[in-house]
């Protein structure tokens, strides 16, 4: 390192091209970085979704779930399965091990699926998607009706397919556009079954004639001379009418005349809508809902920018001319952009009150300016290790680079103020820039890697918070690094040059009348306290014991309950609205509208004292519905909850869960939903120990204090369900087989789809029907027709059973055992610590030892599971830190006794931070999440600096000038009294603004912030206190006066 400062000193302009490289790189670096809220959380989860159209829940869980779960349950690396089974749709969840190779588990995933056997033929092809593919999208959009356009909303099908989801999807950025409305055709075969009786054909034969009616294959090869030919064959392009002529059957008279039954011969053949699945209105008109997902990795803010550009230029044209208008209805840059601008300014204002103490210690203008340098060479250099990592900027990313604005100017401030120090005593320029550097490279190099190798453990967490603080450990590490470059190169380049010339011009600096007493007093007080304590052991030894006991009856007393992970303050509402088991739609759309019409006075402006609403949608189906709201005034979006929430309180039996959109938690609820699963082997014990759950949880935090609790599924025993069961021996008589009987019932109820047919150049739905199946009521099941072989009609009820039973509309499985999952949001101001505490100490035993004999299970998982494992996982690794940094100070001081003296420093920072913690929630609710346990780890690394310097000082006086262990260490204590304040004031102004300014994602890092700020500030005032004491009793020991022994052995070599 000497040689570096030399070849610095001696090649000026090489490091100002180094500089100039620095900067270049970085600012092309930063064009490159994507720009997004928060830094991606990729979870090892793999999801297999297949629909099974018009299935029950029983019929999945049992054809589909059963089948999947148990092919793909001997997949390597699994660590659970979980499934979840509806009308119509099956869905396998898979979580895997963290660290698992994904790219690796998704090819043998595919692979195992290939093998799965016996799923039924018209259930769908298995999808699998990744866990990006659930992340919430960067924007949401309505489709609405111009005022006095005559428009139906939902025959757009066609027209949003081409226009608007195929334009929107193309934009760079965007993964994939989702809708819901508009419409998709479909062709349907309106079977009359006196025809059937007539022809003598029965249903099933129709039904698989027109599934090889539209059949596109290649067909082999054609050589003529040089070329060869691809054959295949293509499907017609139907309409009703060619569609008819699909010969269903072929019969040859006794003549010989082959006669061709025509599928017009004995059906009606119609292309129309589908029927309508859900309602979705926007501000009080039907709309179609789109949103929209980006690709992983991309920039938000450039991505939604040119989705907004793609969004105007349809309005201007192509929908304005039909009396459409798409409107954003919510954008999460919006959010991210006031939130990154914060961070931005809080980095200048930082920045700039760091400056100004700087100036207010050196009361030069020069060396003001040489330290300075540190700040942007270091910060832009950052962006070079963030964009070669794949990182992102965001909140995180930032504010670990508002953390290092202080930080970075700390190395410099040592080798500056050495420097300047011996100028002031008459040494020239370039000698006093060589020695100067020289002397303190060691320590300076040893603070910034106790600051870098606490990040170590940290990053090597294996769980979600371990990917969000290797944005922030990346910023911190890269920066202080990188300042320790500049301050051995740049600060003695530049100083040998700016700091030249009569040393008097630095010997005589203005005065400050305020400040200078109150510096005189400090510098006095701890010298005078050096100079007394070094002398007086027992005394010594007694403060510093005093010390650390202070600090830990602190900390222990104001220790605030843990929380896990901030949801942030973004500007939109959601809501998800459960009802009922068994409500039909237009009950649900009954319930939703009574939503909207208790907030329409909000964005009509006929209440002007609530939260005016920008924007308010809500889609409702059959089982429930979801709504979504924004504020004209951010600052009042909390205040949208009760209004969406009131409504539902009064429909029996339905429930809103209502919260604020989370930056971490995508699920409905957020970063604080603790879910109490309850699983085993029998449907019924599960769901009356679930009933229990969900009983105790609503008296100890009942919703009228703002708690959230939801299920899933739900409590109820079961929607009605008619249950059609087939009479063997009346079929037998008939000569009609079950197949026969139930495609009978599934025709003539709502339909079947037995083939996709291309329509005007789309592939639709064929569904086989009754000519009124849609509008059957269900006391006219019963009277379904059934074609007998021998060509006579039946009814249902003569050939079965038909009765109303209660079923389930959701099955959910865990590890294969049925389960119902009970989700509870607590109120904010319950840290998430205490709410597991009562969960498992007061309404857990007793229920769960209940639940035991029926072979039931109950566990915590969600944020109660994340917070316990992040909990054991920080404390481990913060104990790792603290080995480690001891072990690399032994290494740099060449000592087991100093570290120790320098650990002590830690458990005062600590009580630094929870004070300065508890200080910030008198005026401002601050947790201690998992992102504020961060500041604890940042301040492991940090606050052993001041103790570094001065134990490397003492030391140096005591090898170099000869000085005895008492006398160096007052020395020492009088030398580095100015340097510890002045990195330490840069470092906590710099710090001060990302504590004390609001705003969008300042939550994110408060808590950081202030923990750092009250250790940082503590830690240095106690440092003076315990350094001078220990060190006085270290190096008069035996073991002390070794210190030197390596130096001597040296000149000796």
């Amino acid at each position: 390192m000497v040689g570096i400062i030399k070849l610095a000193i001696e090649r000026p302009v090489a490091v100002m091209a180094l500089i100039f490289m620095c900067v270049i790189f970085g600012g092309l670096a930063l064009q490159s970085i994507p720009i997004q809220m928060s830094p991606d959380i990729e979870k090892p989860v793999l999801d297999v979704r297949v629909s099974w159209p018009g299935a029950s829940p029983e019929d999945v869980d049992r054809e589909i779930v059963g089948r999947l779960e148990a092919e793909l349950s001997s997949l390597n690396g699994i660590e659970e399965i979980s499934s979840r089974s509806t009308r119509g749709s099956a869905r396998v969840n898979l979580t895997y091990t963290v660290g698992q190779d994904m790219d690796k588990a998704l090819v043998l995933l595919l692979s195992k699926l290939s093998a799965v056997s016996g799923l039924p033929d018209d259930a769908n092809t298995p999808l699998v998607k990744t866990s990006n593919s659930d992340d919430s999208p960067i924007a949401r959009l309505a489709l609405i009706a111009k005022d006095g356009a005559n428009v139906n909303l939902e025959e757009l099908g066609q027209y949003l397919d081409t226009n608007i989801v195929e334009p929107l999807a193309r934009v760079d950025g965007i993964a994939e556009v989702d809708y819901r409305g508009g419409g998709k055709r479909e062709m349907r075969v309106l079977i009359d079954p006196e025809k059937l009786v007539q022809y003598q054909i029965t249903l099933s034969e129709v039904i698989d004639a027109l599934k090889t009616s539209s059949t596109m294959m290649s067909v082999g090869l054609v050589t003529e001379g040089k070329r060869s030919y691809t054959v295949r064959t293509e499907a017609v392009n139907y309409t009703p009418e060619t569609a008819g002529n699909i010969v269903v059957r072929t019969s040859v008279s006794p003549s010989g005349t082959v006669m061709p039954l025509l599928l017009q011969d004995i059906a009606t053949l119609e292309v129309k809508v589908q029927s309508r699945t859900s309602f979705r209105r926007l501000n009080g008109q039907p709309a179609v809902t789109l949103s929209a997902l980006r690709e992983p990795g991309s920039n938000v803010v450039a991505t939604m920018l040119r989705l907004r550009t793609v969004v105007d230029q349809l309005n201007q044209n192509e929908l304005a001319a039909r009396g459409l208008d798409l409107k954003v209805v919510y954008d999460e840059t919006g959010y991210i952009s006031s939130a990154i601008g914060l961070v931005q300014q809080n980095i200048w204002v930082g920045g700039i009150l760091a400056l100004t103490v700087l100036l207010l210690f050196l009361r030069h203008i020069v060396p003001t300016i040489i330290v300075f340098v540190a700040i942007p060479v270091s910060v832009i250099g950052t962006f070079v290790a963030i964009a070669a990592l794949g990182l992102s900027i965001n909140v995180i990313s930032l504010a670990g680079l508002a953390f290092a604005v202080g930080m970075v100017v700390d190395a410099s401030i040592v080798s500056l103020e050495n420097i300047f120090r011996l100028r002031q005593r008459g040494v020239d320029s370039l000698n006093a820039a060589y020695h100067g550097a020289r002397q303190v490279w060691a320590p300076i190099l040893g603070s910034a890697l106790t600051t870098v190798i606490v990040f170590i453990p940290v990053l090597t967490l294996d769980l979600p918070v371990g990917q969000l603080f290797k944005d922030i450990g990346v910023a911190i590490s890269v920066s202080v690094l990188i300042s320790v470059f500049v301050s051995v190169t740049v600060i003695p380049t530049l100083s040998a040059r700016l700091l030249s010339g009569s040393a008097d011009r630095f010997s005589k600096l203005p005065k400050l009348p305020f400040v200078d007493p109150i510096a005189r007093g400090f510098k006095a007080l701890f010298v005078g306290y050096a100079s007394y304590i070094v002398n007086r052991k027992i005394i010594g030894l007694s403060a510093v014991a005093s010390v650390l006991a202070l600090s830990i009856g602190v900390a222990t007393i104001l220790m605030p309950k843990l929380d896990y992970l901030p949801d942030g303050n973004a500007n939109f509402m959601f809501a998800r609205i459960s009802v009922p088991a068994g409500y039909s739609m237009d009950e649900t759309l009954r319930i939703a509208e009574r939503m909207e019409k208790a907030a329409s006075p909000l964005w009509t402006g006929e209440d002007i004292e609530g939260p005016a609403i920008q924007r308010f949608f809500f889609v409702a189906y059959s089982g429930g519905a979801f709504a979504g709201g924004s504020t004209k005034d951010p600052a009042r979006i909390k205040e949208l909850r009760m209004v969406l929430m009131k409504p539902i309180f009064a429909e029996p039996g339905a429930r809103a869960f209502v919260q604020q959109a989370s930056l971490f938690g995508r699920s409905v609820g957020g970063s604080r939903v603790v879910s109490v699963d309850v699983v085993g082997p029998n449907s019924d014990d599960v769901l009356s120990s679930a009933i229990q759950v969900n009983d105790a949880l609503s008296r100890r935090f009942p919703g009228r204090d703002g708690n959230q609790i939801r299920t899933l599924p739900g409590l109820d025993s079961g929607a009605p369900q008619i249950r059609i069961t087939p009479d063997l021996s009346a079929l037998a008589r008939a000569g009609v087989t079950v197949r026969e009987f139930a495609s009978a019932v599934d025709v003539f109820n709502d339909g079947t789809n037995v083939s996709q047919v291309p329509i005007d150049g789309q592939l639709v739905n064929m569904v086989v029907s009754g000519k009124n199946a849609e509008d059957l009521s269900a006391d006219e099941l019963e009277n379904i027709p059934v074609i007998t072989r021998s060509g006579s009609i039946m009814r249902v009820g003569q050939l079965g059973r038909v009765e109303i039973i209660s079923a389930p509309v959701q099955i959910r499985r865990l590890g294969g055992q049925q389960a119902i999952s009970i989700q509870l949001r607590p109120l904010e101001s319950i840290p998430l610590e205490d709410v597991v505490a009562v969960i498992d100490t007061e309404i857990l035993p007793d229920i769960r030892s209940e639940a035991g004999r029926n072979g039931v299970s109950i566990k915590l998982e969600g944020a109660a599971s994340a917070l316990a494992e992040t909990w054991i996982a920080m404390q481990s690794n913060v104990v790792t830190a603290i080995v480690v940094i001891f072990l690399l100070l032994v290494i740099l001081l060449r000592s087991f006794v100093l570290p120790f003296i320098i650990i002590l420093a830690i458990p005062v920072s600590a009580a630094g931070g929870i004070g300065g913690l508890a200080i910030l929630n008198q005026f401002v609710r601050q947790p201690l999440d998992m992102l504020t346990m961060l500041g604890f780890v940042i301040l492991t690394g940090v606050v052993v600096n001041n103790a570094i310097l001065m134990i490397e000082q003492t030391t140096l006086h005591i090898r170099e000038e000869g000085l005895s262990a008492n006398e160096a260490i007052i020395e020492a204590t009088r030398n580095r009294v100015r340097p510890i304040f002045m990195s330490t004031m840069t470092s906590l102004f710099g710090l001060l603004p990302l504590v004390v300014f609001p705003g969008a994602g300042s939550e994110l890092y408060r808590g950081i912030g202030v923990v750092v700020f009250g250790g940082l500030g503590l830690s240095t005032l106690a440092t003076l206190i315990i350094v001078p004491p220990m060190l006085a009793v270290a190096l008069t020991s035996r073991l002390g006066q070794m210190v030197a022994a390596p130096t001597m052995l040296r000149e000796k070599l």
